[in-house]
């Protein structure tokens, strides 16, 4: 049975290596890359306050009552309140099972920029029953932005390019905020067979910048051999993963691995969990053609425009 390779990368230690040491970091981390597409970021300097200040907010908000919360709905893709059944995730190229909906609910936002494309840089929305939700989103937002620039220097020195080569293609790129709330199996109800908090599935972008809890309910990532097993978790540390976009500009030298968030456990009735997900993407209007060999891995995949792919992913999410 194979086991997952998930390393804890230390990005403080990163900032201040030399040209040897950061050679070794990055080869550490493509091998991560080949083998399960994820990994975990210390030393980042991110705030642990301003995590726990959008936590605190966001449940005030998210223990309004819907009726309340319909007023900022929106679907996936959008900006507002994905209420429960609204989403069912799935492996790409299956199709999401309708009547087995996520057990989550979302608060979502993402860049604002008034002078791009406003197909994907939609204006937030702020619920006014929590006015100070506004100020730690947009600070973390910022700092995860930061990080994520950082990372893919990492990165593209991994494959052997120059440094900036995936940061001088997402300089325009929006991203995508989600606060996920997966409610207590006492809120939910017994899950359906085959229901998760979040089902099976692979991300769609670049990368994926996750702050989560630990808990029964909790995630897991599939192995090489296809079976499931927990994510570790180290407290103050990111889970990062590759998603589909960035596998298929490497030539799928990388993996996009599926993963999952498990249904409420009745080991803990009330256990209830906050994810912080912040989806990086590149450039909207970039081409995004494999990477030959040897930086690529060899897969031929056809060019596609980052936000065609997208938006397909988007709606084969969605439930109507």
């Amino acid at each position: 049975m194979s086991t997952l390779d998930i390393p804890l990368f230390d990005i403080g230690a990163w900032r201040t290596a030399g040209v040897e040491e950061r050679a070794v970091l990055a080869a550490r981390l493509d091998r991560a890359m080949q083998d399960c597409g994820f990994f975990m970021v210390s030393g980042h300097g991110i705030d642990e306050a301003l995590k726990e200040s959008i936590r605190e907010l966001s449940r005030t908000f998210f223990a309004l009552p819907d009726t309340v919360k319909e007023a900022y709905a929106t679907g996936v893709g959008g900006r507002g309140w994905i209420a429960r059944g609204r989403e069912a995730n799935a492996f790409y190229g299956e199709v999401a099972d309708a009547t087995k909906a996520d057990l989550k609910e979302s608060f979502t936002l993402g860049r604002e920029d008034p002078a791009g494309d406003p197909a994907w840089f939609m204006a937030n929305v702020w619920p006014d029953q929590v006015p100070g939700l506004r100020e730690p989103v947009t600070e973390y937002a910022a700092q995860v932005q930061d990080l994520y620039r950082e990372v893919l220097e990492v990165l593209a020195t991994a494959l052997g390019l120059e440094p900036g080569y995936f940061v001088e293609r997402t300089r325009n790129a929006p991203y995508t905020f989600n606060i996920n709330r997966y409610p207590a199996l006492s809120v939910t109800g017994a899950p359906l067979e085959g229901q998760f908090r979040v089902a099976p599935h692979t991300d769609w972008g670049m990368l994926t910048i996750l702050d989560r809890q630990p808990g029964y309910g909790g995630l897991q990532v599939q192995t090489l051999d296809g079976e499931w097993a927990d994510a570790p978790y180290v407290p103050g540390a990111f889970t990062v993963n590759i998603a589909d976009l960035l596998a298929r500009w490497t030539g799928d030298r990388w993996r996009s691995t599926r993963h999952r968030v498990l249904p409420p456990s009745q080991a803990d009735p009330n256990e209830e969990l906050i994810s912080l997900i912040v989806f990086c993407e590149s450039d909207m209007d970039r081409v995004i053609t494999p990477l030959a060999p040897p930086a690529g891995g060899g897969t031929d995949h056809p060019p596609v425009v980052a936000g065609d792919y997208y938006r397909e992913r988007e709606a084969a999410a969605s439930i109507i």
